[in-house]
């Protein structure tokens, strides 16, 4: 099988701002704008490969959208080859480092040349990976942050019905750990005792909080508790891997899979939740993706539902997507949930196309 030679042509980035339906509340920060930068890789061909990027930070935008143009210039008329493009981004910047703001713009590149080429092969992005179109087990990430445990059981229940969600996402590190306590029973109350729940402490804890009130919730049957101290304390993280029962997710802080395979290599976790502006977009996902498939480590997804719908269904040990609908103002199709599942559209590429009307309406200028 043969597919059309892609040539790229240039790089389009636009920064968007949205607000956000639930602000982000969580021990570290809070965030009510939240920043997209949309890419488009133009071939020669006629063929425009997209993604996007979420740096968090609106004015990280700044630095993201110049750095962005400059790899476009420096690429032009190179083969879209995902692998050789994300090389050469990463060897461009190298005097810079690998990790940080260099990593998530060569990222933007790397899943958009991977739309272009999957386009061009007339396939869906899963299929040419491997995989087949098919639905991806999904739980809802888009709220339940750090309010009053009736505010969050309430809300708890707008999320499990927003998508027939069979596992739900809620934020710890309140003040007062009985707070906490009291918000998990509140939600486990108001969903149900087969609701899946997962807790995430934000990096907000040091160590000797974590050990404490990491204990304390231990026996509460929880799926997984998610970053209690800093990202890069893998010695501390594999402390707590090592004493407590419920598993310790780790991983979207991991800038490039080399990183995800220290962490493995300390034990520093029993789970793992790449992200893909941080992993090294669809190129890192799956070189991450190998290393958590010889270890036996369960695999989920950080942000990117739609490209990470695609990545999941080749991946071995594929565990659960983190579905967020934060990008779906500037999307035309935001893909369909139902019964806690992700379904995928049987669509060349990943199948993302920008809703120019809401792009113009929230373009940072």
């Amino acid at each position: 099988m043969s597919h059309p030679r892609l040539t790229l042509r240039d790089i389009t980035a636009r920064p968007v701002v949205l607000k956000l339906k639930r602000p982000v509340v969580a021990r570290i920060a809070t965030i009510t704008d939240w920043p997209i930068i949309l890419i488009d890789l133009t071939t020669e061909e006629g063929i425009v490969g997209r993604s996007y990027l979420e740096p968090y930070v609106v004015k990280s935008m700044r630095y993201l959208v110049p750095a962005l143009a400059d790899l476009g210039a420096m690429l032009k008329g190179r083969t879209v080859a995902p692998a050789e493009l994300f090389e050469a981004s990463r060897k461009s910047l190298h005097f810079v480092g690998y990790e940080g703001l260099s990593m998530i713009a060569a990222s933007g590149l790397d899943m958009a040349a991977w739309d272009a080429l999957a386009k061009a092969a007339n396939m869906p992005l899963c299929v040419l990976l491997g995989g087949s179109v098919g639905p991806v087990k999904a739980y809802n990430s888009n709220g339940l942050w750090l309010r009053a445990p009736e505010a969050v059981a309430e809300e708890a229940i707008e999320l499990r019905d927003e998508g027939g969600f069979t596992g739900l996402k809620l934020r710890l590190g309140r003040e007062r750990p009985a707070d906490d306590l009291a918000t998990i029973a509140a939600v486990r109350k108001a969903v149900g005792d087969e609701m899946r729940l997962m807790v995430d402490f934000n990096q907000g804890l040091n160590l000797a909080e974590a050990l404490h009130r990491c204990q304390a919730i231990d026996g509460h049957g929880l799926e997984w508790i998610e970053e209690p101290i800093v990202y890069d304390n893998l010695d501390g993280l594999a402390q707590l891997t090592a004493e407590l029962k419920t598993p310790i997710q780790i991983g979207e802080n991991f800038y490039g899979p080399r990183e995800m395979h220290k962490a493995v290599q300390k034990k520093a976790c029993d789970l793992v939740m790449p992200d893909f502006m941080r992993i090294g977009g669809v190129s890192g996902w799956m070189r991450a993706a190998a290393i958590a498939g010889a270890a036996g480590i369960p695999m989920s997804t950080h942000l990117y539902p739609e490209v990470a719908a695609h990545v999941m269904r080749a991946t071995e040990t594929a565990h659960w997507l983190e579905w967020q609908d934060w990008a779906d103002p500037v999307l035309q199709r935001p893909y369909e949930i139902k019964d806690g599942l992700l379904h995928i559209p049987d669509d060349p590429g990943v199948g993302l196309e920008w809703n120019d009307d809401a792009v113009a309406a929230h373009q940072m200028r």
